[in-house]
């Protein structure tokens, strides 16, 4: 027997779906699911089992849309999408590398990563000597 919490975590599509319970059904195990309460043993079972397959994947296809469909409209209004930049000031860092401090030191003291550090480093390494950006932390 499969005991699963709920027949969506199985399979991502009713095609893949319906192929797992074939493959479940050939090698004479049950599927069982505990949220729709759905056991596959007899036809009516695997028909109720594909029907809220269908449905589930509608939803899935829903939820995308509305989620595509709500990123165009705020694009539209001209609402920034995503984190907001990070600001960081390349002087400072420049500045801190130059007196001998390891990129974990800066990226700790500008709280960022220390590959964000090597970043900003690489875009003007004419303002750092190139045996300092051979450094490591």
């Amino acid at each position: 027997m499969v005991l699963v919490w709920a027949s969506d975590r199985i399979a991502r599509s009713v095609k893949h779906f319906l192929e797992v319970l074939d493959e479940i059904n050939h090698l004479n195990i049950e599927f069982v699911s505990f949220r729709e309460q759905l056991d596959t043993g007899g036809p009516l079972g695997r028909a109720v089992v594909t029907i809220i397959g269908v449905v589930a994947e509608l939803e899935r296809a829903l939820i995308v849309e509305r989620v595509r469909s709500g990123m165009r409209r705020a694009r539209l209004e001209g609402t920034h999408i995503g984190r907001n930049p990070l600001t960081l000031d390349h002087e400072a860092i420049y500045h801190d590398r130059c007196q001998g401090q390891s990129l974990r030191q800066i990226a700790k003291g500008h709280r960022i990563s220390a590959a964000t550090v090597q970043r900003v480093l690489r875009e003007h390494p004419a303002q750092v000597p190139v045996q300092e950006l051979s450094k490591t932390a």
